[in-house]
């Protein structure tokens, strides 16, 4: 699940407290060896991108020697505190890694990023580079203030075709398609649908699909502008009963709330035919073609978009997940420095070689034009699949636990898993949900 950690929400910040002037933090980054001693700070996680960031630095120094970049690496834990207490205290890099989302905004509110809008709007080729789903996720108040930087990660339905075939039955399209499959898969003895409901976060996952498909993308941008009452909307009591009604069919393997899915049990249940189907993030492709190779490579695995609604508002190619990491640039930083962000970001980020790399390492980036190149990459069916869902999604929803603030996320986890536990009522959910917004 090294994908999915490295993904999750790294920091949490409010306008007021990063206006206050904070002491430097004492945890240190890894600089990329053979990076420079000074140049344009650049602030990235560890994991993921960070060979293809160490590759674009290098390549991007030799052809600008005067205007270079120094990209250091952070682990998660670290890079929290050291990011809001070095842009608090005014002395951040010039371009830091980021969700979008909850996060960026209150950087932007509190005056720390730069706005880009402007020179996404006169370079054309710029702006058309990127899909629009994931570039609205960096944006606040109708402008931008990052860029995308790697692959997509759109949660998708993951199925065993061999179970399907024993049943005789094809991947569900609509919810009552899906709570059908329940009872023939229940018949015949094996688990409809594989979850790591210890981790919590992975029940997310069901109430984001669900309260979109029934309500559309306005519901959950309605939450996150704290809009009162907002938890209680029709569509997310509909979709708190929706899970009720599959937790209550027995939907989920037996004990699916003692799986961990940090250690990949639910991807396993899947693979080993002990479950016919796992709801769960892009990132579980690599994880069982590394332990099940010979499944993935015979055609077993399947993948399908999540069901639709009858009746819902929601748009049947929506899609929510990881729409990507972003750059944001400093608006703290010296105007030379900025230009050089700016420049980098431009030119040194989703290039040709930058591109080629992420692809390599099979991530799809979230860049227009790149049918031909995915077409011909290994594992082209699953990278091409996500391909075109992710550039035909009108909208692509960021994780709620990462577009809202960390405590209000932890909240949402812990009530989330009450529900499916049946310690709360689809009522109840939403009130407490109303109540700790407050």
């Amino acid at each position: 699940m090294a994908p999915r950690n490295t993904h999750r929400a790294f920091f949490s910040t409010g306008a007021a407290a990063l206006a206050l002037t904070l002491t430097a933090c004492g945890s240190s980054g890894r600089t990329v060896a053979g990076g420079p001693g000074g140049g344009t700070l650049v602030w990235a996680l560890t994991g993921g991108t960070e060979t293809t960031l160490t590759s674009s630095q290098q390549a991007w120094n030799k052809a600008n020697p005067k205007n270079a970049v120094n990209v250091q690496f952070f682990q998660n834990d670290p890079y929290k505190q050291k990011l809001r207490t070095a842009i608090g205290a005014g002395n951040g890099p010039a371009i830091f890694e980021n969700f979008g989302g909850g996060t960026l905004k209150d950087y932007v509110d509190a005056g720390k990023v730069a706005d880009l809008t402007p020179e996404l709007d006169k370079d054309a080729a710029w702006k058309g580079r990127f899909f629009p789903s994931v570039l609205k996720v960096a944006e606040v108040n109708g402008k931008n203030y990052a860029i995308p930087i790697n692959g997509v990660q759109p949660v998708v339905l993951f199925y065993n075709k061999d179970l399907f075939a024993k049943v005789g039955a094809q991947p569900p399209k609509t919810w009552d398609d899906l709570l059908a499959l329940v009872h023939r898969f229940k018949a015949a003895g094996i688990a409809p649908l594989s979850m790591g409901g210890a981790s919590k976060w992975p029940d997310l996952m069901w109430l984001e699909y669900l309260t979109d498909r029934v309500g559309g993308p306005q519901v959950f941008a309605n939450i996150a502008a704290r809009k009162p009452g907002a938890w209680s909307d029709p569509a997310v009591l509909k979709a708190a009963t929706m899970i009720r009604q599959l937790v209550d069919a027995g939907g989920f393997a037996k004990g699916f709330q003692s799986v961990n899915a940090d250690t990949n049990q639910a991807e396993a249940q899947l693979f080993t035919g002990k479950a016919a189907m796992d709801l769960m993030g892009s990132w579980a492709y690599p994880v069982i073609l590394t332990n099940a190779p010979s499944f993935v490579k015979s055609g077993k695995l399947g993948w399908a978009p999540f069901p639709t609604v009858a009746g819902g508002k929601g748009a049947p190619a929506d899609l929510v997940g990881n729409p990507a990491n972003f750059f944001a640039v400093s608006a703290q930083a010296s105007a030379g420095a900025r230009t050089t962000a700016v420049n980098y970001l431009k030119k040194g980020v989703l290039n040709d070689a930058y591109i080629g790399d992420l692809i390599k390492a099979g991530e799809v980036p979230p860049v227009n034009g790149l049918e031909g190149r995915l077409a011909s990459a290994p594992n082209s069916g699953w990278l091409t699949y996500v391909y075109g869902m992710t550039k035909s999604a009108g909208s692509f929803q960021l994780s709620w636990d990462q577009a809202l603030s960390s405590a209000m996320g932890d909240t949402l986890l812990t009530n989330l898993d009450r529900l499916f536990g049946g310690q709360l009522s689809p009522a109840q959910f939403c009130a407490a949900m109303d109540k700790a917004a407050e």
